[in-house]
């Protein structure tokens, strides 16, 4: 009875300290208790006056996207070329007979102010260029190509230049690379070649395939496209130089290509008869061709070349000429084909088998076109230098060993 009395006379004195302790700190820090040690809690001083009102939630991030265009306008490039999907794979002067597919952009639907006719968005009027017939290109877009060119270049390099340019692209110093494979230059590939420039004066590209065989319109495409200078060759490696007044904040525009368009048709590469032969002659050839021995077998994704020269050096002894190309792809060993016809010149026998079985005609003449390509190249050594482009090389080839070249074609 008593200490019940005491109990409601005198409370929990733990209880009375940690109130006082709180209201001090209160006064002296303007301390606000959390609700749970608060005896009277505060009430929410924004009540929701509409109890089915429901707060706006923010939406989800979503990354910015190619085709959300809605309400902007195509885009414009100014670039002085007609817009393909392959400039080393695909000539102007191979007229197609028609097309697989309607004429649907790669570059998206009203995304280009140049409309698609098929094989190209040209940069002239399209009304006048047909894919029955194109019309040859304007010597205006040539000079404009070599006036940016000229303009982006500025003064040659030294040698003393072009030899620190090189040695900063080697494998032991960097990683960056392009790899040009069966499609060759491709259009989005400039674009590569631009990201690669933003950073670095030289972009190092590594060619292999069917691109590799014809190397002179490698490099002819890669300086007329990008404006660039290829300072550089080991066997298919290419060193390309951007240019003394190359400003990576005005590059050019270049659209990009959504997919990759489908080939027109073209006329077939192998006849019924081959041209000057009768059908049994065209049959014995065919059969004759496949059972020559094989002048060389094709790797894939290897480098070809030296493929032309030992073709012609081959017609030299032999009418006919077999390449094996088991484990290519057939679209691979038939653009290759194609190639040797236009560079050799040669007739295409057949295909069979995966063979390339070509003859030399009866009318054949050897090419002296000095085809055959080094190993190694520099490219325009500029006028002053004590020594010209090949012989820099030659030199610091033999001073400087520890600057070789991986060449890749044993891959």
């Amino acid at each position: 009875m008593f200490l019940t009395k005491l109990s409601r006379q005198n409370p929990n004195p733990l209880a009375l300290i940690s109130t006082r302790h709180l209201s001090t700190l209160h006064d002296r820090y303007s301390f606000k208790p959390p609700p749970s040690l608060s005896p009277n809690p505060d009430p929410d001083p924004n009540p929701n006056p509409n109890p089915n009102f429901k707060k706006k939630q923010k939406p989800r991030y979503r990354p910015p996207s190619s085709l959300d265009r809605e309400g902007q306008l195509p885009i414009h490039s100014d670039l002085p070329f007609d817009f393909r999907y392959s400039y080393t794979e695909s000539s102007p002067e191979a007229r197609p007979i028609g097309l697989r597919e309607p004429k649907y952009s790669p570059f998206g639907p009203g995304r280009l102010d140049r409309p698609w006719i098929g094989v190209c968005a040209p940069v002239v009027d399209p009304k006048v260029r047909s894919v029955e017939g194109e019309e040859e290109e304007e010597p205006r877009l040539e000079e404009e190509r070599r006036r940016r060119r000229e303009a982006v270049q500025g003064e040659p390099l030294s040698s003393a230049e072009r030899k620190i340019l090189v040695e900063k692209c080697q494998r032991g110093k960097t990683k960056k690379q392009i790899n040009l494979g069966r499609d060759g230059l491709t259009h989005n590939m400039l674009n590569d070649i631009h990201n690669h420039w933003k950073h670095e004066e030289a972009v190092r590209i590594k060619c292999q395939g069917v691109p590799t065989v014809d190397m002179r319109n490698v490099w002819t495409q890669l300086e007329d496209k990008t404006f660039g200078k290829i300072i550089y060759r080991h066997g298919s490696l290419i060193i390309l130089f951007r240019g003394r007044n190359y400003n990576p904040k005005k590059r050019p525009v270049i659209p990009l290509m959504l997919w990759k368009p489908h080939e027109p048709k073209y006329p077939k590469l192998i006849k019924t008869t081959v041209d000057g032969l009768n059908i049994e002659e065209t049959k014995e050839m065919r059969k004759r061709g496949l059972s020559v021995p094989v002048l060389t077998k094709l790797a894939r994704n290897g480098y070809y070349g030296n493929l032309v020269p030992m073709v012609r050096d081959a017609f030299l002894a032999s009418e006919l000429v077999r390449i094996d190309c088991q484990g290519l792809e057939k679209s691979d060993y038939k653009k290759i084909g194609c190639k040797l016809r236009e560079l050799v010149p040669c007739i295409l026998v057949t295909f069979d088998k995966e063979q390339i079985v070509v003859w030399k005609g009866k009318d054949y003449k050897p090419v002296q076109d000095a085809y055959f390509l080094p190993e190694r190249e520099c490219f325009d050594s500029p006028e002053g230098d004590a020594v010209s482009g090949a012989e820099h090389c030659e030199s610091s080839d033999d001073n400087n060993s520890q600057t070789e070249y991986y060449s890749g074609d044993d891959e």
